[in-house]
């Protein structure tokens, strides 16, 4: 596992369902960010043979047991320093963080927080954004 990696300078790519060969794994994120000192220019293939620094998966009925029993190991064992999983059913965001131990639960963000996570915590997400609907009322259903 490669030590910390962070984006030292301005510039990054951020792709929406790229193809990664990652060792003899193909996945296909929802999202996913290199920082540009690491991939200057895209790759000439159909596919990434570099893994990301930061993964975001959206969490489905269909997919949430795959992008955590398959999906995370794999990024975990090709250094991606960063996942992202959002759960718009849910409404909620957990932040991972790779450690020479794993993957490490940072924080887990509901409804219309305010967030700054990693690797963007220079700038405050809003969740609001993410959702179809404002959130309910303490104690109310829909």
């Amino acid at each position: 596992m490669d030590a910390v990696r962070t984006c030292q300078g301005p510039g990054s790519w951020i792709l929406d369902e790229p193809e990664l060969h990652l060792g003899g794994d193909t996945l296909v994120p929802d999202l996913a960010g290199w920082c540009v000192e690491r991939m200057p220019e895209l790759p000439e293939t159909p596919y990434f043979p570099l893994a990301p620094d930061w993964i975001c998966e959206v969490a489905s009925p269909s997919t949430a047991a795959i992008d955590r029993a398959k999906k995370m190991p794999v990024y975990a064992r090709e250094g991606v320093q960063h996942l992202w999983i959002v759960d718009p059913t849910e409404r909620l965001l957990e932040v991972f963080a790779l450690t020479p131990e794993g993957w490490l639960l940072r924080g887990v963000h509901h409804d219309d927080a305010k967030v700054r996570a990693a690797p963007f915590d220079a700038i405050e997400l809003d969740l609001s954004k993410l959702w179809n609907q404002p959130a309910l009322p303490a104690g109310s259903s829909r």
